[in-house]
């Protein structure tokens, strides 16, 4: 198996990760995979923010979980304590994904994303795709939190992936075959 398909068959949502940071080099290695995704007709309709302030994440996942107990159903709050009552899952890096919210927009956050974790995997890192880092943006602090990782006007949440050495990991997830069918 050649090393694309060995990441992409490797890979899995880690959700226990390690104190320590990320180096500039692997950081660097994570953006340049962002920003080389394609896009619809090149409109490159994202803007990335990478956060290395652990502190920042913290404190986003005590809020954004007291937010996700007091808006959202029980059953999504309750999944989340049973993995360890976090959204960030103690990440030392986060990278926002953010759309310009135009037509395909969504479509290539998305390929970005996926851009995002596979190069992480290759180069030894865990990473796990969050969209519930709109949770904190979107509560009563929300402004105070946009305000702090300059989100640039024009801009949505699309997705965040958060990446960091593992801790603890767990097989990837079953493949359901029954989910394709051949014409």
């Amino acid at each position: 198996m050649n090393e694309t398909l060995k990441n992409i068959a490797e890979r899995f949502s880690c959700r226990d990760f390690a104190d320590t940071p990320l180096t500039d080099e692997q950081s660097g290695t994570l953006v340049d995979a962002a920003l080389a995704a394609p896009s619809a007709v090149n409109l490159q309709p994202w803007h990335v923010i990478v956060v290395r302030d652990k502190a920042l994440i913290d404190e986003m996942d005590v809020y954004g979980m007291s937010e996700l107990e007091k808006e959202y159903d029980k059953a999504t709050f309750d999944r989340m304590m049973s993995r360890g009552g976090k959204l960030f899952y103690n990440a030392p890096y986060m990278m926002l994904i953010l759309s310009d919210k135009s037509k395909w927009s969504m479509m290539d956050c998305g390929i970005l994303c996926q851009n995002v974790v596979l190069a992480a995997q290759s180069i030894g890192l865990g990473t796990c795709i969050v969209g519930m880092a709109r949770v904190p943006l979107a509560g009563p602090r929300g402004d105070e939190f946009i305000k702090r990782l300059k989100i640039p006007e024009g801009y949505d949440f699309a997705v965040s992936v958060i990446a960091g050495e593992i801790r603890s990991g767990k097989a990837p997830h079953e493949r359901d075959r029954g989910k394709v069918t051949y014409v």
